[in-house]
């Protein structure tokens, strides 16, 4: 199926590894030109690199801080002035955040920093261009809506999910969507490195939780961001979508 990428131009956040790399790996076979941001600028390039080697145009690469709101103007600046304009928006940044009932105001303030505001802001410095243009993409990563302990970061995303909700609902007549991915277990460096490090952790939950019988990939996540990204998706805004194999709501 051709999905009508060619030529199109992405912005993708926390694309240093995971699944915002498997995201923009995906979108750059597709023919968008992407430019891709994180902290870690050593990453992003081996990634650029890594792309490149596929015969694929090489990302952009923009790195920075999208927690800083002044880092934010940065980044979309830069991207736009080498891509022309920004098509898609794929807000990929973002981190597990277990605290304590009597967690300090920093950890909460952190943990939603990251994980909902840094989607807010650079969804609203995009927005303008996409609204002159009518049309735009806007796609988010999230995660699991069932807790099984405190985490500050599930409550930013439970923040993330309602304002996209309602952020849909105003730029829909626009030409402009905006959904919301949810991704159970994947094979990126969170996952492997903190949740599940050894094989047989893993293996035992997938017995129990994960009918499909194995954790997924960044690029399952990128496939789905590709197919909201394209004209083909035009009728699809305001979702929440899960991408994790069938896996058991409840889940831990």
């Amino acid at each position: 199926m051709d999905l009508n990428l060619e030529g199109r131009t992405a912005l993708v956040s926390g694309a240093s590894a995971g699944i915002g790399a498997g995201v923009a790996r995906v979108l750059a076979r597709e023919g968008v030109r992407v430019a891709i941001t994180a902290r870690r600028r050593d990453l992003l390039e081996q990634l650029a690199a890594q792309i490149a080697g596929t015969g694929a145009e090489p990302p952009l690469v923009v790195a920075g801080d999208v927690t800083d709101a002044q880092d934010v103007k940065r980044i979309v600046a830069e991207a736009a002035a080498a891509l022309g304009s920004i098509d898609l928006l794929v807000n990929c940044a973002g981190g597990s955040r277990p605290t304590r009932p009597d967690a300090p105001d920093a950890d909460w303030d952190e943990a939603f920093a990251l994980n909902f505001t840094a989607a807010r802001r650079l969804s609203q410095s995009v927005l303008p261009p996409m609204q002159t243009r009518q049309w735009g993409r806007i796609v988010n990563i999230s995660g699991s809506m069932e807790p099984r302990s405190l985490n500050a970061a599930s409550a930013a995303k439970a923040a993330l999910h309602l304002w996209a909700k309602g952020l849909s609902c105003d730029v829909a007549a626009q030409g402009i969507t905006v959904n919301t991915l949810a991704p159970g277990r994947i094979n990126s460096e969170q996952i492997l490195g903190r949740l599940h490090p050894s094989e047989e952790s893993r293996r035992a939950f997938i017995a129990r939780n994960i009918p499909i019988g194995y954790f997924g990939e960044p690029e399952d996540i990128g496939h789905l961001v590709a197919f909201l990204a394209s004209p083909l998706a035009r009728y699809i805004t305001g979702a929440v979508i899960p991408v994790d194999g069938g896996m058991h709501f409840f889940a831990h």
